[in-house]
């Protein structure tokens, strides 16, 4: 080796080490539910698309049914860093700003379309709370709508008049209250059980959790109520997005987009498949009533006036937004 050779080793050197891809970043995201719900392939999908826009430079490795964080721990495990990216049930926040439970005011949105004009509407807020907290939101997708469930037709509240109603939260305990039937705390892997002691006559709750406890076991009434429809939403360490390349967040922001679109059709689709099972494992579907319809209404307006005086002016401001827009 002539002493050229060594004069130029170093700047060789130098020029193959700039020549190298930078590293790539690998991403863990917990998720709380299990590999077949709707919501976390949707998810699974998003990040498929991540790598493939980003050509491999990202990756997010989905971590689904609390395996990585429980549900509860997530929010603050993405806000402290411990995991970038994450997903939550948006209500679960409501303890720390009312604003975090409008889409989980019964009967204030009661359909796909009243969901979205919703969402439009509270999203800017929601994305500043959780900005404040160093977190970026990226997504939102929701549940099915809860309906109504019940052996018996309900044409008006006064049918659940002192029923045993399965209260989850203090928003199905408030809506017994105010149908006039007695709430009563059910987890959702004891609905059988309850039903089959009588220690509870009805509930509310999404088509897909009355057929994963197979409702038509206990219940033969279906009413299509959609009464709300709480959204999961995926949120993102400010930080670490900041930390990444223009593409890279070019690339999340897009597959964000699409995977918006893509979950709430999704959704939509959920709803139809799992009626269409209650339907075929014997159970009657309705749409309510005119009386109940307007008593539901009614209810629905006692309930946001309830959520407003906690929300105050921002409430109000989501408020007149979103009825604006309807």
């Amino acid at each position: 080796m002539t002493m050229s050779t060594f004069r130029t080793l170093p700047a060789a050197l130098i020029a193959a080490s700039l020549a190298l891809p930078a590293a790539a970043a690998e991403w863990d995201m917990p998720t709380p539910y299990g590999d077949s719900v709707f919501h976390t392939q949707n998810i699974q999908q998003f990040a498929e698309d991540v790598s493939a826009a980003t050509d491999g430079s990202m990756t997010i490795t989905v971590h689904s049914a609390g395996s990585l964080f429980a549900h509860p721990e997530i929010k603050d495990s993405v806000r402290r860093g411990l995991a970038p990216i994450g997903e939550v049930l948006m209500s679960r926040l409501a303890n720390e700003d009312p604003i975090f439970a409008v889409d989980s005011i019964p009967f204030l949105a009661s359909s796909y379309d009243e969901g979205r004009a919703l969402w439009e509407a509270s999203r800017p807020l929601v994305e500043e709370k959780l900005a404040a907290q160093g977190l970026t939101l990226l997504f939102a997708v929701p549940w099915p709508g809860q309906s109504i469930y019940t052996q018996e037709p309900v044409e008006s509240a006064a049918d659940l008049e002192g029923a045993s109603f399965r209260a989850y939260n203090a928003a199905t305990e408030r809506l017994a209250q105010l149908m006039g039937a007695v709430p009563t705390q059910i987890e959702t892997g004891d609905i059988p059980t309850a039903f089959a002691t009588g220690r509870v006559d009805a509930m509310i709750t999404s088509p897909s959790t009355g057929v994963s406890s197979q409702a038509w076991d206990f219940t033969s009434n279906y009413t299509d109520t959609q009464a709300w429809l709480p959204k999961n939403m995926v949120i993102v360490n400010s930080s670490a997005f900041d930390g990444l390349s223009e593409a890279e967040q070019e690339a999340i922001l897009s597959a964000a987009e699409e995977a918006e679109t893509r979950g709430w059709e999704m959704s939509e689709a959920e709803t139809e498949s799992k009626m269409a099972e209650l339907e075929e494992n014997g159970m009657t579907i309705s749409a309510p009533s005119e009386t109940l319809s307007g008593e539901l209404a009614e209810i629905g307006e006692t309930m946001t006036q309830e959520w407003l005086e906690d929300a105050g002016a921002e409430g109000q401001e989501v408020i007149d937004a979103y009825q604006s827009s309807m």
